[in-house]
C-alpha cells in the first residue's frame, strides 16, 4: 500500500527542492518541511488517549498520543528528515540503520544498526528521502521485524514504481507515504526526474550548490 501526499503546499515545496539551483541549506530546510507534511498524513490514525487539561476557565477533555514512536533514518540521507519528525513529535525515540549500495551489485550492504527497546511495541517510522530500488527499505524493514516490530510506516520524499513494487511485494503490510511517485529508475538506479543524490544535496558534498 502506498499513499501520495499531493497537498498543494507539499507540491510547491517539492518543486523548489527538485531545482538544481537549490543549495544545501535550503534543501535541508525543505526536507524538514516536506517531511512534516507527510508525517501529518502518515500519523493521522495513530492511537491516542483522552486526558483532562485545566485551562484558565475550566477542565477540557483533550487527546494525547498513546503509543511509542520510533523514528528510524536510513543513514546517511535519512538523517536529513529526522529533525522534521522530532519537531512534530519531540518524545519520539530514534533508531538507526546504516546501509550503502554496492556499486557493482547495486545491492544494499548493512554496516550499522541500533534500535531502542520500544521498537517492539511501538510504531516505527522508516525515513529516507529517496525510495529508489527499494532494496535498502526492505532491508531496514526486515531488521525491524527481526527486532519484533509489528507496526511500521515508511516515509520518503520521492519514490518510483519500481521501488514501490519491491517494497510492497516484500512487505505488503507496511504502508509507504511519499510526496511524489516519479517516472522510472535510470541505468545507475537514480530516480528520474528525482532530486539527484539526496545525501550530497543535504550535506553540501555535491557540485549542485
Amino acid at each position: 500500500m502506498h499513499v501520495l501526499v499531493d497537498h498543494p503546499c507539499v507540491q510547491h515545496k517539492l518543486a523548489i527542492i527538485r531545482d538544481v539551483e537549490t543549495g544545501h541549506k535550503k534543501f535541508r530546510e525543505l526536507a524538514t518541511e516536506i517531511t512534516q507534511f507527510i508525517c501529518y498524513e502518515a500519523l493521522k490514525n495513530i492511537q491516542v488517549k483522552e486526558v483532562e487539561v485545566r485551562t484558565p476557565l475550566a477542565l477540557a477533555k483533550c487527546h494525547t498520543i498513546d503509543t511509542d514512536l520510533v523514528v528510524v533514518p536510513i543513514l546517511r540521507a535519512g538523517v536529513g528528515m529526522l529533525e522534521g519528525i522530532l519537531e512534530l513529535v519531540p518524545s519520539a525515540r530514534v533508531g538507526f540503520v546504516g546501509l550503502y549500495r554496492d556499486e557493482e551489485t547495486k545491492q544494499p550492504v548493512t554496516y550499522y544498526d541500533r534500535f531502542p527497546p520500544q521498537t517492539v511495541n511501538g510504531t516505527c517510522i522508516v525515513i529516507d528521502p529517496m525510495l529508489a530500488t527499494g532494496g535498502s527499505t526492505v532491508v531496514a524493514i526486515d531488521m525491524l521485524k527481526k527486532q519484533g516490530a509489528s507496526e511500521i510506516i515508511v516515509i520518503c520524499i520521492v519514490t518510483c514504481p519500481e521501488g514501490l513494487a519491491v517494497v510492497e511485494s516484500a512487505h505488503p503490510d507496511v504502508p509507504v507515504y511519499a510526496a511524489a511517485i516519479d517516472d522510472y529508475l535510470d541505468d545507475d538506479k537514480y530516480i528520474v526526474p528525482g532530486l539527484g543524490d539526496a545525501g550530497d544535496r543535504l550535506f553540501g558534498t555535491s557540485h549542485a550548490d
